[in-house]
């Protein structure tokens, strides 16, 4: 949060609800989506953090704390899987950089990822916790403009903070995250600070279904607008009816180090970040949430526990890891291509940057690297952190070869697909037509299913 101690307390004296606040570590960075591309390359790179589980393909029945040998998280129960689209930065010259991160206020020294927060409701309404297989995405990586109210919950599901200052100060700090002077778009102007995103997810479920073909349709945002800071953060706002179910507030900050780029600031002005899904406007944000909490363990904790910001360890009912430990489990880019660490020609995939309004579409006949290869355990973490950086100089780029993607094909013979199975997609070579009443339609390049 990093808000000041004397706001720190003002803000939250007069709530009572449980509230974990944790870092997690990068885990990896590729192009892996397991919920909306799953067994397939994504179309565009993610950063992924929790448990080492991650994969291309998880199947809903998976128990992640089973299969998982360790997590990124700074709670040991967390076997949870989070991921979000990966930041750019676009030299003058054309070629990209991955934004390296720093650690957020108070969490010590994660290696890049994310803060993780789990909020209970300022009423103290008991909230049930995710259950094994559950599932949702927030945010849509096609999105070039978002036209809604700024007193609505919708606009502050997504949103960033620019530093103005270093160590996270200046204007705006005293505010929760996604009021105050917080946008809904890439911030236009330098932040030297860095530039924080703040990513809420929905917290009340329908009580049936874990996860739905579009990965949102099983959960809603409360009803009743906004908290008195102006956020959703402790938003009193009730379930609607058709989704009565109170979860944990899941939400997410990630502090993207921005300023070091100041000094090569384009010459017209324009703003030099995109997001790896081409996206150079911010409202293509997104992020995926797949539930691996050991047993009862996240109940125990929201029944119990509110370390009320920077003090995980005040939760007894779970157990903390070092940041060596939680540093020290990752995984090693299946796919081979570069992501990260020097400047690349293009954005991993065919990720074009695409302004908007409109949004954004499929590049045709993609002829970026489609598939996965065996690597060996790693022996050390991933590199998250950035090169010393001249001035805006032309700077040399590395070509990074591409492999065409195996022919699209679908066997006459394959049995019909179920709802909500894969029917078709560029490298497809399974079932393409639908069991009645359900009809292939396509997600995206990749990704044809039966709804």
């Amino acid at each position: 949060m990093q808000w000041s101690t004397s706001v720190f307390v003002v803000l939250f004296a007069p709530y009572a609800s449980a509230l974990l606040r944790f870092p997690c570590s990068q885990l990896v960075t590729q192009r892996f989506d397991p919920l909306v591309t799953p067994g397939h390359v994504s179309p565009h790179v993610h950063q992924i953090i929790g448990g080492n589980a991650f994969n291309l393909t998880m199947d809903a029945n998976n128990d992640l704390p089973d299969l998982s040998t360790c997590t990124t998280c700074r709670f040991k129960e967390d076997f949870s899987n989070y991921w979000t689209a990966v930041m750019y930065f676009k030299h003058p010259n054309g070629s990209f950089l991955r934004v390296p991160q720093v650690a957020n206020g108070g969490t010590g020294a994660p290696n890049g990822g994310m803060t993780v927060y789990y909020i209970q409701p300022p009423s103290g309404e008991k909230v049930v916790a995710f259950k094994k297989g559950f599932r949702m995405i927030v945010g849509d990586p096609m999105l070039r403009t978002k036209n809604v109210d700024k007193n609505s919950v919708a606009w502050h599901t997504s949103t960033f903070r620019c530093w103005e200052q270093l160590n996270m100060s200046g204007p705006g700090s005293q505010y929760e995250p996604g009021a105050g002077l917080d946008t809904i778009e890439l911030p236009k102007k330098k932040c030297p600070g860095g530039i924080r995103s703040n990513i809420y997810f929905p917290s009340c479920w329908d009580g049936v279904n874990l996860d739905t073909p579009s990965h949102h349709d099983h959960v809603a945002y409360p009803t009743g607008g906004l908290d008195g800071a102006g956020s959703i953060f402790y938003a009193p706002g009730q379930c609607p009816s058709t989704h009565p179910v109170r979860l944990p507030l899941i939400f997410t900050e990630t502090i993207w180090d921005t300023g070091r780029f100041d000094n090569m600031w384009p010459a017209d002005g324009g703003q030099p970040f995109v997001y790896s899904m081409g996206d150079p406007t911010g409202a293509g944000q997104h992020a995926d949430y797949v539930f691996g909490w050991e047993g009862d363990s996240l109940q125990r904790a929201m029944d119990t526990c509110n370390d009320r910001g920077d003090y995980p360890s005040s939760c007894k009912a779970l157990t903390i890891q070092t940041d060596q430990e939680m540093n020290s489990c990752y995984q090693t880019p299946r796919i081979n291509e570069v992501t990260e660490g020097q400047y690349i020609d293009a954005l991993p995939g065919c990720n074009p940057i695409q302004k908007g309004p409109n949004p954004a579409t499929m590049v045709s006949n993609c002829q970026a690297i489609s598939t996965i290869e065996n690597v060996p355990a790693p022996t050390q973490p991933p590199l998250v952190t950035t090169p010393n950086l001249p001035s805006a100089t032309p700077l040399p780029t590395t070509n990074v070869p591409a492999v065409p993607p195996p022919p699209t094909s679908a066997s006459p013979i394959a049995p019909l697909q179920t709802h909500s199975g894969q029917c078709g997609g560029q490298g497809w070579s399974g079932a393409s037509q639908c069991q009645s009443p359900y009809s292939c339609k396509a997600q995206n390049q990749w990704y044809s299913q039966c709804t």
